[in-house]
């Protein structure tokens, strides 16, 4: 055996053949991936030429975009715009009806004290006409007290005249007739602030009961009746006349003439409704109503 045999060769080895082969796939797949890529180059520069082309392309599809948006947003403030529109409408509908409801709530509020000051008034009213009545009454009966004591102390033994006289026939006809009749039927009942009849009256209450009897309604009081009707005077009266005290307009006490000199009046509290001579409490005025 040489003496080199166990000697390791410092010469390289061979390069085996599956080198040769790895060797030559890349360099094979190399030429491929170039090939490759110089085949595909044309179709870059197509894509890229494309890419120019949308690229150019672009303005025009975001105009229509862009008009699209103006378009939508237009139809945006245009409803909106309806919709304010209508929630004015309501609104001026909602004022408009509680400013009608307050003009009717004002005007009920007006009728109302207009209601209130008539009625005051009216009550104010009706308590002057009973205050007046109250006054004439008592008028009437300190006027028929002082004649009484004055009659009494000038005649002592006089028959006391409260009690009625036995009536005269009247030459009454007609209306007046009625008048006179029904005033001396009513001889002998009470005197009462305010009664009208059948059972008692006042000076007022008994001539507007009398003249209802023909159908005619005299005002209630003393004051209203003393110019109801014609003025005449004194010396001309004729039976169913109103007699009058006090001045006309403001009179205090009335009575009806019955003829021969006398009248039926209601007088006080204390007499009631009695018959007497003028002559006695010559009475102010007289008016005609029938």
């Amino acid at each position: 055996m040489s003496s080199n045999a166990h000697i390791r060769s410092h010469r390289k080895p061979r390069r085996s053949s599956r080198n040769t082969l790895i060797r030559s796939g890349v360099a094979g797949g190399v030429f491929t991936t170039l090939a490759v890529t110089g085949a595909a180059s044309p179709t870059s520069a197509a894509s890229q030429a494309s890419s120019v082309d949308s690229t150019v392309e672009m303005p025009t599809l975001s105009g229509v975009l862009t008009a699209g948006a103006e378009e939508a947003a237009h139809a945006t403030q245009t409803i909106a715009i309806q919709y304010d529109v209508e929630a004015a409408k309501e609104q001026a509908a909602a004022n408009a009806k509680k400013a009608a409801a307050e003009t009717r709530e004002k005007a009920e509020a007006k009728a109302e004290a207009k209601r209130k000051a008539a009625a005051k008034k009216a009550a104010e009213e009706a308590a002057e006409a009973e205050a007046a009545e109250e006054a004439e009454r008592a008028a009437a009966e300190r006027a028929e007290e002082r004649r009484t004591a004055s009659r009494s102390t000038e005649r002592p033994d006089a028959p006391s005249t409260t009690s009625a006289p036995a009536p005269a026939p009247s030459n009454a006809t007609g209306s007046a007739a009625a008048v006179v009749n029904f005033a001396r039927a009513q001889v002998g009942k009470a005197y009462v602030m305010g009664a009208t009849g059948p059972s008692a009256y006042d000076c007022s209450g008994l001539t507007g009961a009398a003249f209802r009897q023909v159908g005619i309604n005299l005002p209630r009081v003393s004051q209203d009746q003393s110019v109801t009707g014609t003025q005449v005077p004194l010396s001309q009266v004729q039976p169913g006349d109103i007699l009058y005290w006090g001045s006309a307009g403001s009179a205090y006490h009335v009575a009806i003439y019955v003829g021969d000199g006398k009248f039926v009046g209601a007088q006080n509290s204390s007499t009631g409704v009695v018959e007497r001579d003028m002559s006695w409490d010559m009475p102010t005025g007289a008016v005609r109503v029938l």
